[in-house]
């Protein structure tokens, strides 16, 4: 999106429990806090994988300069749940830098692949997960071909940033904004269209998946638990000031002006 000055918003503090956020930048900034301590800036490829397990409070918003200033916002967030035994876990604060996330292509150049947690093709990303899950960014150059080799017993999901495409055997088309779902099998197929749009120079893929949990889920609104007793002690427990009270003040590091390594 493509913000004038004055419209780039974030989110006002409030809480969660037993579930993760993922958040990953393309362009824009975002600052992140949270009542423990954790947080930081990204932009540019960079992932803030916020586990909020026993729960906690948050903001999420761009710093200022970009609120005054507009600009370009291009992200997204996963939430993704947790199992039973680590829903009530300390929470943790993972800042993975853009850089950090394992590279690799195929011998004609075609795709690039930024592992961000999990396994592609015997890379590694940076990312901890509570459960096998594998996280991807992937660019494919218009006309090449993505195959990468999936684990059988993970579901797969193929989100597209941008640009078209076709995926699967079947090679259905998809384009920006569209979510292909993956039924069984070891194996992804997307090609990039051999002639994309101006704006979207290529097929950019965001790739996820994992072990499926298979455990009960009762969601409402910020809590991600197992049953509807859990979701009203959640909410109880919230309102009791049970999972954090809101600083008087944001922290240095939240300023989105700082330096970066």
């Amino acid at each position: 999106v493509d913000y004038a000055p004055g419209e780039p918003k974030g989110t006002p503090w409030h809480p969660h429990r037993a579930f993760e956020t993922v958040t990953y930048m393309i362009d824009g900034i975002m600052d992140h806090q949270d009542t423990l301590g954790g947080g930081g800036t990204i932009t540019d490829g960079d992932t803030q994988w916020m586990t909020a397990g026993s729960g906690l409070l948050h903001i999420e918003a761009p710093p200022e300069h970009l609120v005054v200033s507009g600009g370009l916002f291009h992200g997204l967030q996963l939430w993704v749940n947790l199992p039973r035994v680590a829903k009530m876990k300390p929470p943790r604060y993972q800042d993975i830098r853009g850089k950090e996330s394992a590279l690799l292509t195929t011998p004609d150049g075609g795709p690039l692949i930024r592992v961000i947690a999990g396994e592609v093709a015997g890379h590694r990303g940076p990312g901890a997960t509570h459960t096998p899950i594998t996280i991807a960014h992937v660019t494919v150059q218009p006309g090449a071909e993505l195959k990468p080799s999936w684990r059988a017993d993970f579901n797969a999901l193929v989100y597209v940033l941008a640009g078209r495409g076709t995926v699967g055997t079947e090679r259905r088309p998809f384009h920006t904004g569209q979510l292909a779902v993956h039924g069984p099998g070891d194996a992804l197929r997307v090609t990039a269209d051999a002639t994309q749009d101006s704006n979207a120079p290529a097929l950019e893929l965001y790739i996820m998946g994992g072990q499926p949990i298979r455990e009960p889920v009762a969601h409402y609104g910020p809590f991600v638990m197992n049953t509807r007793d859990e979701l009203i002690q959640a909410f109880e427990d919230f309102q009791a000031g049970r999972l954090g009270v809101v600083p008087a003040e944001r922290l240095p590091h939240t300023g989105g002006q700082g330096a970066r390594t």
